[in-house]
Order: structure tokens, then C-alpha cells, then sequence
């Protein structure tokens, strides 16, 4: 994008890190302890933002010894993962993330088990994120608030150089040059009303296509999650013990285990659900106050005993949050394909972890930790091997400069349509092929009527940015559902039941005004090189 005058904010560092929740703080902290000066710039407030500060999240923790119980945990992720995630990562993963936790002491208050040992693995969103706001202070990392970023720079040899935004509370520009670039810009639930997702647009993903990434697990984006009606509050932990009844009381049966989405969908598309959730034993009720502070909160003000109540509940799509997907990572310290533009917790695809199969809290949560210490450690070296100075030009497109005439482009119906191609239960859950080129037929159609119409002036600039992101990942997700012609792990399609070896790799998918897929066959599936 071409700016008429100069950013009213213009700043210099090694490494630019853009996202301050989960991933973009524990990047933010290694790319400083690396010798990096560094700037970190949030959407929203950097230690409440993000899905980390609503929720109480666990982490993949494990001990290194006995050496069996890792080897387990490994073995059984990589039977679940269907030949589409890797043992090493995972394994360096474990590692990082046991080395890293404690690191917090001094910050965070580590509760502690009736013997006294200190417990690592879950801990209280709010808190975890303030203290991590608190860690990236004391090391000195310069933190813009409210300063979204709208696209990215990049040198004449296709290295990135740094962002353009603008500061939310003032309307004015801001420009950081940079070494290196670490996205930690979350992934998109498609603003389907998932608590603490509203800051979480895909922008990573779009800024980086126009750079020339790719990504990697698009397809995998069917999780949902249970809530009462009228409330965003998606903590599931507790649902693992509901009763669910049809709006004649009759209990809607549940198979064994923990998917019930599919089961929900079909009753929901059939009527109204109701929940409650006395099956929940005395032990756990006691515990969540504590773990999931903020979930009894709607039925309190509600008058409802969700123990004892029957409450109406909906399904809220989690897109590529708890899904699967996001931008292919090359090398160990999760480097794009881009020179010098590295990508950590949900805007980096999460299949060399979690496989064909959500990631959940426990491994979504240890990735992140791992992935910004490796994305922040990364973008460091290479800032110090390639130096800061050199100017880059804007990339920014799709939302902010129309490739036609300027015009009116309605930004709520664009919304709309993205959510109803990638959130109704009869599309995104019951797929096949007919439906899934349905989809992206009527995406291409507004994805044309965006890029060559929306621009981006003054307030406008960043929700229309936020609905060009929406709809270019939309793109993308439909696009390798379309293309995994079989049915695996997340991925169901309702007309290739059955999993076919020929689609054990993962799928590639990018482009933006055409957007292409292909089978990722050319590369180990130990690691992408």
C-alpha cells in the first residue's frame, strides 16, 4: 500500500513481533533474551487479548523421566494424528515447554498439590498473561498497544522488513523497520462469538500470502464448542459431563468419548437443545471456580443451577483456533518460506504436533509456548546475520487498495456470507464435494468484489483489512477441504467416509487472486525443509 504521507510513529528494532498474546509474548521474551532489540505490537492490550486471557489453559506437560511416559504420550498422539504430525516435533516440543514454564516464577504464582509440589501444566489465563506482559517489561521489549498491524514490508530480495499499522486510539500510521518478523496474529474463528477470539481476524495468514507463504492444514477447521445460547462463553471443560435433551425433553444420545459435534449438529439442525450437567461429580464443581473462573458467571446472572437447571445451547465454530491450520513452517525455528518471517502459536499450522486432530488446550497451548520461543530465537539470528537497515515497500492489497475503481463494498454482508460457508452445521461439519464448491464458487465471487473495490480509508482501513483476512482464509479453508478428497481425523466429508493412504501427506494451499493447493509429497514428513 502506498501511503500519502509519512507514518506519524516510525521506529527501528531487530525484530518485529506482531501479536502480543500466547505465542507473541513467549517470542517477544526469546528474541530478547537472544541479544535482539525488539518491539511488540498488539491489536488490542498485550496481556488481556487473545483467547489465552479468558480461558484457564493447561499445557502438554510432561516429565523427561521416566523416559516412557513421553514415548507413550508421543505414540499415542502419532496413532491419533493419522500419519499427518511427527515425533521429533513433538518430542522438542514436550522439551521446550518443560523448560520453559518454570521460567515464569517470579511473575506468575505456580499453585501448588496437597504435597507441596509445584504444578506447571494448568494455569489461570488472566493471570498467565499479565505475568507474561510483566516478563516482556522487565526485559525491555518496547510494547504498541492498540496498534494493529495492516501489512507488511519487504526488501527488493523478498526478505521482510518490517510492518505498517495504526494506532487505534489515536487514527494515526505507524512503521516499524525491522531484521525479522515473527506473525503470532492468532488464527480466525470467523468472529463466530468464541470468547476472546473477537481480536482474531486471520490477518497473519493474509499478510503473509502477500509476502508469498503458504499454509499448510486449511482443511482442518471443524472444531466447535459448546455454549448456552446468547453467550460467548466456550469453556468446555466442564461439558464433558452434560446430559443433552431435544425441545421434548427426550435425552439426545451421546457415543462414547469426547466428540459429541457431529451428534449436536445433526439435533441442532433438527431443533432447539437443552443441557444440564448433574452428572458432574462434587470434586469437579469444587474445582471450577478455580480453573474456569468466568464460566458460572452467565448463569449466575442468568438465576440458572446448570447442576441442577436445564439451559438452551448452540455450537460456536472455532475455526483455525482450535482447528488445525495456518502457515507452513521450513525450518526448526519455524521460519515461512519467506526470508526473515517466522509465525508461532495458532497463525503457524499446528499438524506437526497435533496431526489430523485438534490440538486442543494441552497441545495448542504447549505449541505456542515452544513455537515463540523457536520463532523468537529464529527472527534474532537471522536479524543479526542480515542486519536491519535496508528499507522495504508496503504489501498490503486486498482491504486497503482496490485493484479497480473504489466503491462501496458491504462489509456486514461479506461477514454473513464468510460465516454462513464456514460455520453453518450442514456445510462446514456435514461437507462433500458438491456443498464444498458451492463455497468456494461464492467466496471467489465476494473475494473479487473485495479486492477490487474495498478501500481502506481512515477508521474504515482496519475492519475492512479484518473482512479481506476473514474471507481470503475462508478461501483457503474451502479450498483443501475440496481438495483432502477422503474423510481424516477433523475432516469429515459425508461422501468419502473412509480415509485413503493416497492422502497421508499434508496439503499445501495459497494464492490470492488464484488460489492453488497441492499434496506435500515432495517434503519429509519428519520436517518440512
Amino acid at each position: 500500500m502506498t501511503y500519502g504521507k509519512p507514518p506519524t510513529l516510525a521506529l527501528t528494532a531487530d525484530v518485529l513481533v506482531i501479536g502480543g498474546g500466547l505465542a507473541g509474548t513467549w517470542a517477544a521474551s526469546a528474541a530478547r533474551r537472544a541479544g535482539a532489540s525488539v518491539i511488540l505490537v498488539d491489536k488490542g492490550y498485550c496481556g488481556t487479548s487473545g483467547v489465552t486471557a479468558t480461558a484457564g489453559p493447561g499445557h502438554w506437560w510432561i516429565p523427561p523421566d521416566p523416559a516412557e511416559l513421553r514415548e507413550t504420550a508421543i505414540r499415542n498422539r502419532l496413532k491419533t494424528g493419522l500419519s499427518l504430525n511427527d515425533p521429533r516435533w513433538m518430542a522438542r516440543t514436550l522439551d521446550k515447554t518443560w523448560e520453559a514454564l518454570p521460567g515464569l516464577a517470579g511473575f506468575y504464582t505456580f499453585s501448588r498439590d496437597p504435597d507441596g509440589v509445584v504444578q506447571y501444566r494448568a494455569l489461570r489465563g488472566p493471570e498467565y498473561m499479565r505475568a507474561l506482559r510483566s516478563l516482556v517489561d522487565s526485559l525491555g521489549v518496547t510494547i504498541l498497544d492498540h496498534s494493529p498491524a495492516l501489512e507488511l514490508l519487504q526488501r527488493p530480495d523478498g526478505s521482510v522488513a518490517g510492518a505498517r499499522g495504526i494506532r487505534r486510539q489515536t487514527g494515526e500510521d505507524w512503521q516499524v523497520h525491522a531484521g525479522a518478523v515473527v506473525l503470532a496474529t492468532g488464527g480466525t474463528s470467523f468472529l463466530s462469538r468464541l470468547l476472546g477470539s473477537h481480536t482474531n481476524t486471520g490477518d497473519g495468514y493474509l499478510m503473509a500470502a502477500e509476502a508469498g507463504a503458504e499454509l499448510s492444514g486449511m482443511e482442518f477447521t471443524t472444531y466447535y464448542t459448546v455454549a448456552p445460547v446468547r453467550s460467548t462463553m466456550t469453556r468446555s471443560m466442564s461439558y464433558a459431563f452434560a446430559t443433552y435433551y431435544d425441545e421434548s425433553g427426550a435425552v439426545i444420545p451421546m457415543p462414547p468419548g469426547p466428540d459429541t459435534t457431529r451428534p449436536l449438529a445433526r439435533a441442532l439442525l433438527r431443533g432447539r437443545v437443552f443441557c444440564d450437567l448433574h452428572r458432574t461429580p462434587e470434586d469437579i464443581r469444587a474445582q471450577v471456580p478455580t480453573i474456569s473462573p468466568n464460566f458460572l458467571l452467565p448463569f449466575r446472572r442468568w438465576g440458572i443451577d446448570p447442576y441442577r437447571d436445564r439451559f438452551e445451547i448452540t455450537l460456536h465454530g472455532e475455526g483455525t483456533i482450535r482447528g488445525i491450520g495456518g502457515l507452513r513452517v521450513t525450518t526448526e525455528d519455524c521460519q515461512t518460506s519467506v526470508p526473515g518471517l517466522y509465525a508461532a502459536g495458532d497463525a503457524a499450522t499446528r499438524e506437526l504436533v497435533a496431526g489430523a486432530i485438534s490440538g486442543g488446550g494441552n497441545i495448542n497451548s504447549a505449541w505456542a509456548v515452544s513455537s515463540g520461543h523457536w520463532a523468537g530465537a529464529g527472527a534474532a539470528r537471522f536479524a543479526r546475520a542480515n542486519g536491519r537497515a535496508s528499507v522495504g515497500r508496503g504489501l498490503g492489497q486486498a482491504g486497503l487498495e482496490p485493484t479497480a475503481s473504489a466503491g462501496t463494498v458491504a462489509v456486514r454482508e461479506c461477514v454473513t456470507l464468510i460465516q454462513r460457508e464456514m460455520l453453518s452445521y450442514d456445510k462446514n461439519i456435514f461437507r462433500d464435494g458438491p456443498r464444498l464448491k458451492q463455497s468456494v464458487g461464492a467466496l471467489e465471487s465476494v473475494w473479487r468484489d473485495v479486492s477490487a473495490h474495498a478501500l481502506g480509508v481512515g477508521e474504515r482501513r482496519l475492519r475492512s483489512r479484518e473482512v479481506a483476512a476473514m474471507l481470503a482464509t475462508a478461501r483457503w479453508c474451502a479450498a483443501a477441504a475440496l481438495a483432502r478428497d477422503e474423510s481424516r481425523g477433523m475432516h469429515q466429508r459425508e461422501d468419502r467416509p473412509t480415509t485413503d493412504a493416497a492422502f497421508d501427506h499434508r496439503i499445501l494451499v495459497g494464492g490470492l487472486d488464484t488460489v492453488w493447493t497441492r499434496a506435500d509429497q515432495g517434503q519429509a514428513l519428519e520436517l518440512a525443509s
